[in-house]
């Protein structure tokens, strides 16, 4: 029987040929929080072990060949506030491609990806988490799109006028009449829809819409354990047909049953100290900690992620998984996945499981390019034949209020 160094040291070879596209990582908030983007405060060329989940270092270490950054706002903001934190957000992993040119490469397309990968630098993408930052407007979608934004998660916590959330209650019903323009709209201009953070019923309006290929970008499986943000059996069973991507994501309470209560009351003691549940910087992470001290913390580990992906595979077929990790956007993370340069740990724990090699490069590398190209090519046949919409809010989802 191969030795846990031996499953290691296969996982490191295999992630060199095929490395992680992992499809969510929030260094850019964790950047605006800890030293509002002043990289000279934090490099991260250098090691930030203790101050992020992310350094250029150990993405080398993880066997990381492409990242989508997300450029996150809060959905507490609102309007033109939400567009300008976004445009930040853009404006700061620009900076990143531009200070560290030999280790990340700006990737638009799957064929940047590709070129990325064989000149050994690490593709850059970006995806925006929730629709509030488009501020209901199908041209500021298309904006965010032209300055390089290649998904975009229809909600992030709360509802937005057009969208469910997974985590408030029922608005819309899933997506409004405006709801279906945005997803036909992210379909022509090549934009992936991203259905993490919403409700089922968003789930299930979007996939009855797209006509490309669907992402979750960081949500794992309600099956295996029961919270709004992940995805239940009947919605990954329409994977296959779609042609989507369901990324698995290393949160601890949205992977093992025993954290979610854990979670609800540590978040509770954030907010009586007076910090936001998400937040965490220094100070906030001293209150974390005092209170996992006091509450010790049902521990995920590498394993908990697999279980996922087992299950995942199972009912939605090898080809339509992957990876999305959510580092620098979670104050906790398993055992053995502490930070991006965790993932050989996850790789080399599905080979002990069986795992052939080929499927092992499908969830690592393959699957999430050819969802990338596949919205490449739905675009450029829509765009032959339809031009922008011009759709707004009030003209679709307008109601008589007598």
């Amino acid at each position: 029987m191969d030795s846990a160094t031996d499953y290691l040291t296969r996982a490191r070879e295999l992630l060199a040929a095929h490395p992680v596209v992992d499809g969510h990582n929030d260094l850019p908030w964790a950047l605006r929080q800890h030293v509002r983007y002043d990289l000279d405060r934090m490099d991260i060329a250098g090691d930030q072990a203790g101050r992020l989940h992310t350094d250029i270092p150990r993405l080398r270490a993880g066997g990381v060949g492409a990242q989508f950054w997300s450029v996150y706002v809060r959905s507490e903001m609102a309007g033109d506030e939400a567009v300008s934190a976004t445009l930040e957000q853009i404006d700061v992993v620009t900076q990143l491609l531009e200070r560290h040119p030999a280790d990340l490469a700006r990737a638009l397309t799957a064929d940047d990806m590709e070129k990325a990968r064989g000149e050994g630098r690490i593709a850059s993408l970006m995806g925006a988490e929730g629709g509030h930052s488009i501020n209901n407007s199908l041209a500021t979608l298309r904006a965010l799109h032209a300055l390089g934004v290649r998904y975009m998660t229809l909600t992030h916590n709360d509802n937005i006028a057009w969208a469910d959330s997974a985590t408030d209650e029922p608005g819309v019903g899933g997506l409004s009449a405006f709801g279906h323009e945005v997803v036909r709209e992210m379909n022509r201009t090549g934009m992936l829809v991203d259905l993490s953070h919403v409700a089922t019923s968003t789930m299930r309006h979007a996939l009855a819409t797209t006509v490309a290929p669907v992402v979750f970008s960081h949500s794992s499986s309600r099956a295996v354990c029961d919270h709004p943000r992940n995805i239940p059996d009947d919605v990954l069973a329409l994977l296959p047909a779609n042609g989507g991507v369901a990324m698995v994501t290393f949160v601890p309470k949205f992977i093992l049953q025993a954290a979610v209560d854990w979670t609800l009351a540590a978040d509770e003691n954030m907010r009586a100290h007076g910090f936001h549940a998400l937040d965490a910087v220094p100070e906030a992470m001293k209150v974390q900690h005092a209170f996992e001290a006091a509450h010790p913390r049902p521990i995920a580990t590498a394993a908990t992620v697999a279980d996922h992906l087992d299950h995942m595979r199972e009912v939605a077929g090898i080809e339509h998984i992957g990876i999305g990790g959510d580092f620098d956007g979670t104050a906790f993370t398993p055992a053995g996945l502490e930070d991006v340069a965790g993932y050989p740990n996850l790789i080399a724990e599905l080979l002990r499981r069986g795992w052939s090699e080929s499927d092992l490069a499908k969830l690592t590398w393959q699957n999430a390019v050819r969802v990338l190209r596949s919205a490449e090519d739905v675009a450029r046949d829509l765009r032959a034949v339809r031009g922008p919409s011009n759709a707004t809010i009030d003209q679709l989802d307008r109601t008589d209020r007598g």
